[in-house]
């Protein structure tokens, strides 16, 4: 039998501090530990008959019998548990697996809480087991508990999206990753929306080995598949693979490209220094129009200034200013949170100062893994929270326009 783990108290505290910075809420360490002592008080039952589940064998001492509801009290909650019956057999059942929990409770949700950052690995899922078991687990044992534990997170990727959603935002973050043994930066792919009622939400995520309109198109078709629908406008960067595939899955949908990006191109366009304050003025005026036609007339002189001077300039605004202009067809008091991705972005920074820790998943099955579980987190976070556009304008200004 394993030994208990023991751990200094400088030590303890210290992990604890960095588990609990790391896990902002309880619930996922608890869903987590939940699943866990349920698959270790099976691995228990299958030891104590003598077989696996479905196996036929000589050996046998007595028959799985269904599960009794049990609640455990812990450190992040009470854990509600389906403790296994067996009836048959010379000797009654009785996981002892309860009485290790509570006296590794606090090793344990360590290593959980390592576990969840590093995104589930098997090793860490093995580590548990073995802890709770106090002996030895097979490799299928071990890849049957993990598969549980990432049911709920599956599950959610996977679920259907009944509401229209009005509003769509597109983006992607790199982060690196083991295939093949080789690293490589791994484009993880994210999509946001705001329904009819102003209320935001994560329609979904996936990982692909670039942001090629191959890759684009496969996400967007998964999210129609799973029901996207009433979308009446797209905001993201200019990529062109993001572009296409866009235009391609949802061709009559009005696409804007974000601003804030918009601005940073701007900069690399722009021919001197001493011209950038200028420019980004008489830009930002530009995008910022009262209407369409309020903006195509000011562009238009705009262009006119610099035609001359700064040929390559005016060629520039042309082309990509006008690109900016579909967020003006929304009330204005809803175009502050329309006109850009930041919703993305701030996403984004959120999950790069989580993975930074990491530096390298060993695959990009454990990189989903962590990145899904902070996004559906993130998901239950804005289902509480207020809402993110106005619904009274939302919902007026919608009435007004032909899907």
């Amino acid at each position: 039998m394993n030994e208990e783990i023991q751990i200094p108290r400088e030590e303890e505290n210290a992990n604890i501090a960095r588990v609990q910075a790391l896990i902002s809420q309880d619930a996922l360490l608890k869903a987590l530990l939940e699943a866990a002592v349920n698959q270790a008080m099976l691995v228990e039952r299958e030891r104590h008959l003598k077989v696996q589940p479905h196996q036929r064998s000589p050996e046998r001492t007595g028959y799985a019998n269904g599960f009794k509801p049990r609640t455990l009290k812990s450190r992040v909650g009470t854990l509600n548990l389906l403790l296994p019956q067996t009836r048959g057999g010379e000797e009654p059942f009785y996981p002892t697996v309860l009485q290790r929990y509570q006296r590794t409770e606090q090793a344990l949700l360590l290593t959980m809480g390592e576990m969840w950052v590093k995104g589930v690995s098997t090793r860490k899922v093995g580590e548990v087991l073995e802890q709770l078991c106090g002996c030895n687990v097979s490799a299928e044992q071990v890849s049957r508990a993990a598969k549980v534990l990432d049911s709920e997170l599956e599950q959610w990727r996977n679920r259907a999206l009944e509401h229209p959603v009005c509003v769509l935002q597109l983006d992607a973050i790199y982060i690196n990753a083991r295939i093949g043994g080789v690293v490589r930066k791994v484009a993880t792919l994210i999509a946001l929306g705001v329904d009819e009622k102003g209320q935001r939400s994560i329609l979904g995520v996936s990982t692909a080995l670039s942001e090629a309109e191959v890759h684009w198109r496969g996400f967007l078709d998964s999210l129609v598949k799973r029901g996207l629908h009433g979308v009446r406008y797209a905001v993201s960067d200019d990529h062109k693979g993001l572009r296409n595939a866009l235009a391609a899955v949802l061709p009559t949908v009005p696409w804007n490209r974000c601003h804030a990006h918009l601005m940073r191109n701007l900069l690399d366009n722009c021919p001197r220094k001493e011209l950038l304050p200028t420019l980004v003025g008489e830009v930002r005026r530009v995008l910022q129009a009262p209407d369409l036609a309020h903006a195509q007339e000011a562009l238009k002189k705009l262009i006119t200034s610099y035609q001359e001077k700064y040929p390559d300039l005016a060629d520039w605004l042309q082309a990509n200013i006008p690109e900016g202009f579909a967020v003006l067809q929304w009330p204005e008091p809803l175009r502050k949170r329309l006109r850009t991705s930041n919703l993305c972005e701030r996403l984004n920074r959120e999950i790069r100062r989580r993975t930074r820790l990491i530096g390298v998943f060993p695959s990009t099955t454990s990189l989903l893994r962590l990145v899904g579980t902070l996004l559906m987190h993130q998901d239950q976070a804005w289902a509480d929270a207020p809402i993110y556009l106005n619904p009274d304008i939302l919902k007026s200004h919608l009435s007004n326009k032909q899907p």
